[in-house]
């Protein structure tokens, strides 16, 4: 029999951290080519998109559910989950429908900033309403991004609208996915559950104006995969999670924002000045800060033997 060494028992669980970060990144990459499909439905208006995502989302993930038998958590669910889950459906469908409208609008960069500075909203979030403590890193780095906030609020002559209402209904969305028991594909099922007769009844309300039926069978599979396209990068995700810490996917959450960034400066050819760099450049800055922060708090937990 061979020895028993370091390396033969920790392989496995190195394994399972590999595939749970190789999880974790296809999740976070997918997430960020997706300005690179909402535009592939036009002429579908952002509304009419949104609906769709919203139904076929519902149709994929109740069959998933389905194959899986776990329909026991709904059952389960209290009435006080309910309206905990009403309330996330509600910002993710705001969250999804300014998405949508930003893509195909041209607003590719704003909405990656909106998720770049997600992260520190939801520390700030945590310290409001779960009076969690922060770490004086943390708090540089939220002072930080209210600075870059104001210099790109200068720089475009107006509040970041598009960034803001995407960093706080996702901000505020998370909050609430902590008090729900349900596990990710569960708890999205349970929104799209919420939400799906009001996008459905809407669609119907179209007639002729709904572009399901009335641009060629292409477009229409292109609707109808909206469902897999929301599913898929979720599956991925909580895969990921359950594999790998918490901070490392923190650290993978940012190819997004990045890959979108790419997409929006560099693909699309969206302007960037001078000033809109400099605001770029102080979100960056508390970005590292914070990640920094993170990853050495990690440690220090990491090398805290329990008593």
């Amino acid at each position: 029999m061979p020895p028993l060494t370091t390396s033969s028992i920790t392989s496995p669980e190195v394994h399972t951290q590999g595939r749970g970060v190789t999880y974790g990144a296809l999740a976070y990459v997918l997430w960020g080519l997706f300005p690179a499909y909402w535009p592939l439905l036009v002429p579908a208006q952002p509304v009419e998109v949104l609906a769709h995502r919203i139904v076929w989302s519902f149709v994929t993930l109740a069959i998933v559910v389905a194959v899986l038998r776990r329909w026991r958590p709904f059952l389960e669910l209290s009435g006080k989950g309910w309206l905990i889950v009403t309330a996330a459906a509600i910002l993710i469908t705001a969250n999804w429908g300014t998405y949508i409208y930003a893509v195909n609008s041209q607003h590719v960069v704003e909405s990656a900033l909106g998720y770049f500075i997600t992260p520190l909203l939801s520390v700030a979030l945590g310290m409001i309403f779960l009076k969690e403590r922060l770490r004086l890193p943390q708090v540089v780095a939220i002072a930080v991004v209210v600075i870059a906030v104001i210099v790109l609020t200068v720089d475009y002559g107006r509040l970041p609208v598009i960034s803001l209402i995407l960093a706080c209904s996702f901000g505020v969305y998370g909050l609430l996915k902590k008090k729900v028991p349900l596990d990710a594909i569960s708890s999205l099922t349970a929104e799209s559950a919420v939400i799906a007769p009001i996008a459905f009844v809407y669609l119907l309300t179209l007639g002729s104006a709904n572009t399901f039926t009335t641009e060629g069978t292409g477009h229409t599979l292109m609707l109808l995969s909206t469902g897999i396209v929301t599913a898929v990068p979720l599956v991925l995700f909580g895969a990921g999670a359950q594999r790998i810490p918490l901070t490392t996917m923190g650290m993978l959450q940012y190819l997004a924002p990045i890959l979108q960034f790419v997409w929006g400066v560099f693909v699309v050819h969206e302007p960037m000045p001078a000033s809109r760099w400099i605001g770029f450049a102080l979100v960056w800055l508390a970005l590292a800060i914070f990640t920094f922060d993170a990853v050495r708090n990690r440690r220090k937990q990491s090398l805290t033997w329990p008593e």
